[in-house]
């Protein structure tokens, strides 16, 4: 049986400790903010990131750098026979391009999988590689199962503030007062390698409304409904510095979804600093039969 490592990025709300504990590699994401260059979960705290964030700091985000990634694969292949390595969505990055690019000087010994995931759904992907890794597939063939499947995870993600988008050029200044006067929460879609739009709530309550009856149809309509037995997904929520609203919304969650466990998390900063705090987003993923 082949002895596979698992390497992922800090995109997928894996902190470096938690990575030790999975016995995985979390390859920090980078940030220049100011001129100054962070790590995420290195020198870079979530508290860190919000309170620069707040005083209007230049943010931009990029990817990690070649050579270091390299490093990293060289020195994990001095003990393992191959890797796989789970990047954020290649729609929403070019790090994963990078790595699939540079992988192939490696003769197949590494593996990168583009399954268009992020944030609690690239998450899962790693723990269900972990867990076929544990069953004795190889790179190639947890490549295979974990592309195979990458729409079997949806994610919608409310918007508090039009500030960033508009200050990324994503929306226009009148479209962003207009949403402010009106209390407009945009609900956002990452279905596959792109983040679209997918509606508009008068307010927080609606919006949160929207998520959970768009989760409910795509469990119905994609994930093979409701078996009595056992749930068959797993729900996750995220947030962007809003614990207290995310802890809210996981009871509202609960009432509306009995029995489902409900894993909350950071949304990645990657994302968040688009989006900027005050964010929800609510996922859901379909359990893998091994």
């Amino acid at each position: 049986m082949s002895k596979t490592a698992i390497i992922t990025d800090s995109n997928s709300g894996i902190t470096q400790a938690e990575g030790k504990k999975l016995g995985i590699t979390v390859i920090p994401m980078p940030f220049t903010i100011e001129g100054n260059d962070y790590f995420e979960d290195i020198n870079l705290s979530q508290e860190e990131f919000y309170r620069l964030l707040a005083q209007n700091a230049e943010i931009s985000t990029s990817q990690p750098a070649v050579g270091d990634l390299m490093d990293t694969w060289e020195n994990l292949l001095k003990e393992y026979d191959d890797i796989v390595h789970i990047p954020m969505s290649s729609g929403l990055s070019s790090s994963c391009q990078t790595a699939i690019t540079f992988a192939e000087e490696f003769d197949g010994r590494v593996q990168v999988v583009n399954n268009q995931r992020i944030s609690v759904t690239q998450r899962q992907s790693v723990l269900d590689a972990i867990r076929l890794a544990e069953n004795g597939k190889n790179a190639s063939e947890i490549k295979k199962i974990l592309e195979d499947t990458k729409f079997d995870s949806s994610i919608y993600i409310m918007v508090d503030t039009l500030k960033y988008l508009k200050k990324g050029g994503r929306v226009t200044p009148a479209a962003a007062a207009f949403a402010e006067i009106l209390n407009l929460k945009p609900v956002l879609q990452i279905q596959g390698d792109k983040l679209d739009a997918f509606s508009k709530a008068r307010g927080i309550k609606s919006a949160r409304s929207i998520m959970i009856q768009a989760i409910k149809k795509d469990i119905e309509k994609r994930f093979g409904g409701f078996p009595v037995e056992e749930p068959n997904v797993y729900l996750q929520i995220a947030h962007t510095n809003n614990l207290d609203a995310a802890l809210s919304f996981k009871e509202e969650i609960g009432k509306e979804f009995p029995g489902y466990d409900i894993y909350v998390d950071h949304l990645s900063l990657s994302v968040s600093c688009h989006i900027g705090p005050g964010s929800l987003a609510l996922a859901c993923t379909k359990i893998m039969k091994h």
